[in-house]
């Protein structure tokens, strides 16, 4: 039984799917149908025959939310597999960001060290503007913004996070595992 004092928790969902027309809306209508929050949700072709997407997205809730979440996401038509990548043992997780900052004198070389501490690279540039590529754990991009923001104009676009398990020790998820390729 759950209990309203569980705590809230963050997992990354890895959901293989077919990929055809209205797959996206459909896991993205079981979300806002029972009032679930995704935070981050990326989707691309993932098998050489393009047949396969695999849908990345984060989510928060107490334990039994989540849980209602994988089994609901499970029962889905187009669902192959569903692996809470949170809960099934380590793995990495990634986000790509462009950060435009719109600044002068002092503002823009400040900028430019802190993007070398955060290894951003310097994508585009203007008379009054810097775009930055940054990639890595939403931590540290949610830093990197923190800082930008405090010495100019940004505008901001992330990919979402994008996960994957981590090692090929038995017991690792396959994504393929049960699908037949050929």
């Amino acid at each position: 039984m759950a209990n309203k004092n569980d705590p809230i928790e963050r997992h990354v969902l890895a959901v293989l799917v077919d990929n055809e027309p209205g797959v996206l809306a459909r896991v993205v209508g079981l979300f806002s149908g029972r009032g679930y929050n995704i935070e981050s949700l990326t989707v691309a072709a993932i098998s050489e025959d393009e047949t396969y997407s695999r849908i990345n997205l984060a989510t928060s809730g107490t334990p039994m939310i989540i849980e209602q979440i994988k089994a609901q996401l499970e029962r889905l038509v187009p669902v192959r597999e569903v692996h809470d990548l949170s809960a099934e043992g380590p793995h990495v997780e990634h986000e790509v960001a462009l950060v435009q900052i719109t600044n002068e004198g002092a503002a823009r070389r400040e900028a430019l060290r802190i993007a070398d501490i955060f290894r951003a690279r310097v994508v585009d540039t203007g008379v009054d503007s810097f775009v930055f590529s940054l990639t890595g754990a939403s931590e540290k991009i949610d830093s990197f913004l923190v800082l930008m923001r405090n010495l100019g104009e940004t505008e901001i676009a992330r990919s979402g996070v994008v996960a994957i398990q981590r090692g090929g020790k038995q017991g690792t998820p396959n994504l393929h595992a049960g699908i037949d390729t050929d």
